[in-house]
């Protein structure tokens, strides 16, 4: 199978890596890198990790083509109903993920069921941490939004996330933190007068997301419309 990249940082690098261990042929769209792309050129399917700026018209470059795409790029999603919208119009195929490990995509449902439990204990108070290395340019990371939306659906006396201290007990607070090296650690933090009750992922390198950036590649091809990790896992 040949694999577009497109960004061709730390993350594109370790998903070459990877897909070259399974057998993939790699082409790269980098022009900051110098890595260039005829889309005359053919491909099965696309990898994007790159900038938030850059993340929609990169996928819609893919639709347009007929290039299945996957994005990992967080920091975006104001304009993902629109890149949405055009894949559907487009009868094109686009996968987003805010995080492609499987690890943190179980985290995601022990999330959502700790949250269902916790809703008739309105004794605790909730919030988020998350830390990841200071080349990380977006605030809260994608894997900390798809955590306090998960959070958000199951707990009434929750209504919204902030990214800031707040005493509006409605809010639900995530502080995020940027220290080297740090690949990302996301905790769960539910606070009583009484005790704690925490969830914490931590990721030891690139090589989890990668793997699973990989995979999904793998399993795209021959799919239509706007699809997600829920569509890919079953658990």
């Amino acid at each position: 199978m040949k694999i577009l990249l497109i960004g061709y940082g730390k993350m594109g690098k370790a998903i070459e890596a990877v897909a070259k261990s399974r057998s993939h042929e790699i082409a790269i769209l980098d022009p900051v890198a110098g890595h260039h792309f005829d889309f005359k050129n053919s491909v099965d399917v696309a990898i994007e990790f790159t900038m938030p700026e850059a993340a929609p018209k990169n996928i819609r470059l893919c639709i347009d083509h007929g290039i299945p795409v996957l994005s990992g790029t967080t920091g975006w999603l104001k304009d993902k109903a629109s890149v949405d919208s055009h894949c559907q119009h487009k009868n094109g195929t686009f996968f987003y993920a805010s995080n492609f490990s499987l690890g943190v995509n179980l985290f995601f449902r022990l999330n959502e069921h700790l949250a269902k439990m916790m809703a008739s204990f309105q004794g605790y108070d909730v919030s988020i941490d998350e830390v990841h290395h200071t080349q990380k340019k977006d605030a809260p990371s994608g894997t900390a939004i798809t955590l306090a939306e998960g959070i958000l659906k199951h707990l009434p006396f929750k209504k919204q996330w902030v990214n800031n201290e707040t005493h509006t007990p409605s809010d639900l607070v995530i502080r995020s933190f940027r220290e080297d090296p740090m690949p990302g650690t996301h905790t769960v933090t539910y606070h009583s007068a009484v005790d704690d009750v925490e969830i914490k992922h931590t990721a030891h390198s690139r090589e989890g997301f990668a793997v699973g950036a990989v995979a999904v590649a793998e399993w795209l091809p021959g799919r239509k419309g706007v699809l997600g990790m829920n569509d890919f896992l079953t658990f």
